[in-house]
């Protein structure tokens, strides 16, 4: 039996994490989740350090360990995203205020500390919002990237340009110099841009048959869906929204759903017009080496197959 990957989630929830957290905690058997960052992004840090702990409880798993980190980003004022996900975060559901107890060490120096002690090359970082800790935890302690397995990330666009400006997606745009820092650290990236999110769209019989499932944490996460994707159904006039974030935990599970090339991906830190732009070289015109690589494609029809199996086992 193939021995389960070992993770840390690193993230700023948001509706669309919590359907990722989710999906991680429906697969024991494939993921060892070794702790929770949180991350100012959606909302403020202290929302999504509360956001985290939420979902665990929901999901009857408090002994996850949840970190609170970055509360801005490094060289800018944090820029956040109530009009999409509601003042908490998690609106759409009523949800308890969580009894577990945050990590009293900081997110950076538990990220810094596992990187070191694991066995290198084992552990995958997946960031499902802004980059700070990550970024953080290079400049503390550079040593750690080549001991990273894989950083799988949502983030960046390039055929379907941006989400927060024309040229840039919310992620990255909310702190494009912690981005940076990553993408130039050679550890090998997986990247979730918004031309695969764009494809897997919360249709209204795909969100039904999460609720179908009857359990209070898929009812949560029918009820989180239908209020985030309000805002892209309006945006758009798609039936459904995009449903970001999940698409790092199914690549983990399942990569064939998805398909994509290496490229080259430069960070856009310095123009007001484009801040945050992930310029990819799809074409391989630059000749710059490749440091990413970049998916475009999904199957939709089976990253929500999948979703919806492992929400039925929480």
């Amino acid at each position: 039996m193939p021995v389960p990957r070992k993770i840390i989630i690193d993230t700023d929830p948001g509706q669309d994490d919590a359907a990722a957290i989710m999906l991680a905690f429906g697969s024991p058997e494939e993921i060892d989740l070794l702790g929770i960052t949180t991350v100012a992004g959606n909302v403020p840090l202290a929302l999504t350090a509360r956001n985290a702990r939420v979902l665990c409880e929901l999901c009857d798993r408090p002994k996850v360990r949840v970190f609170s980190g970055a509360d801005k980003p490094i060289a800018r004022p944090l820029v956040t995203a109530e009009h999409v996900h509601g003042k908490t975060g998690l609106d759409g559901p009523t949800l308890d205020e969580p009894t577990m107890k945050l990590e009293e060490q900081h997110a950076v120096d538990f990220i810094v500390e596992t990187l070191r002690n694991e066995t290198e090359g084992t552990v995958t970082l997946c960031t499902l919002g802004p980059l700070t800790n990550i970024a953080l935890a290079l400049q503390k302690a550079p040593e750690i990237a080549p001991r990273v397995k894989e950083l799988v990330m949502m983030g960046g666009g390039f055929f379907e340009g941006g989400n927060i400006t024309p040229a840039a997606e919310f992620n990255i745009y909310v702190d494009p110099e912690a981005a940076d820092i990553v993408f130039r650290s050679g550890i090998p990236i997986v990247m979730m841009p918004l031309d695969v999110t764009h494809r897997v769209l919360t249709h209204k019989a795909r969100v039904q048959k999460i609720r179908d499932i009857g359990s209070r944490p898929a009812i949560a996460m029918a009820e989180m869906l239908e209020f985030f994707e309000r805002f892209d159904i309006e945006k758009y006039g798609t039936d459904g929204g995009p449903l970001h974030d999940p698409t790092v935990i199914a690549y983990l599970l399942r990569p064939e759903l998805f398909t994509g090339r290496d490229c080259n991906v430069e960070i856009e830190t310095k123009s007001p017009l484009t801040a945050g732009m992930t310029v990819v070289d799809w074409w391989q015109v630059t000749g710059r080496p490749h440091n990413a690589k970049v998916m475009r494609f999904v199957d939709d029809q089976g990253f929500f197959d999948l979703l919806t199996e492992r929400l039925a086992r929480i």
